[in-house]
């Protein structure tokens, strides 16, 4: 696969990678000072066209105006509120499932503890700790369960069911 091409920003004059969907027209890099120079350029470049000269004068774009703002009243007065338009569904909260899972992680192969896991979780714990290593990230998870263990069964403290505190220090690398 071929490496990927970067280009030179027309405004700060920085390396840049483009978007690959826009990758042979995009000439602006995405910092907010550079946009507001490609807006600008692009607005300039439109309003440089004869047909686009008189787009905004003239009886008969000022009725077209009228009309759109007749049909579209308040449109330049009010912001909707984003927060009342979430993109998703709210996180409703999850019962937590209080059954033991005596899983013994000490006694378990490496790689199965970490195919056991969805990707997404390790990719947590790696960017949380630092630590992209398996050695690593399977001592975080065992710290984290614990923790885990401790916050969900306060009075425990490892001690119930037959559950054990780990041996493993609180800290990892």
């Amino acid at each position: 696969m071929p490496g990927i091409k970067r280009k030179k920003c027309c405004h700060c004059h920085l390396l840049f990678v483009p978007d690959p969907r826009n990758k042979n027209r995009q000439r602006y890099c995405g910092k907010p000072e550079c946009r507001k120079a490609s807006k600008a350029d692009s607005q300039k470049r439109w309003n440089q066209k004869p047909e686009n000269r008189d787009y905004f004068r003239g009886r008969d774009n000022v009725e077209r105006v009228q009309r759109w703002r007749k049909h579209h009243p308040g449109y330049w007065r009010t912001k909707p509120d984003s927060r009342l338009h979430a993109l998703q569904d709210p996180s409703n909260e999850q019962p937590i499932d209080k059954t033991n899972n005596n899983v013994d992680f000490a006694n378990n192969a490496l790689q199965d503890l970490l195919t056991l896991q969805p990707s997404i979780l390790i990719g947590i714990i790696a960017q949380l700790t630092g630590h992209a290593l398996q050695d690593d990230i399977v001592m975080a998870a065992r710290h984290m369960q614990q923790f885990g263990d401790d916050i969900l069964n306060p009075q425990c403290k490892g001690g119930c069911h037959g559950r054990q505190t780990s041996h493993l220090p609180r800290s990892y690398p």
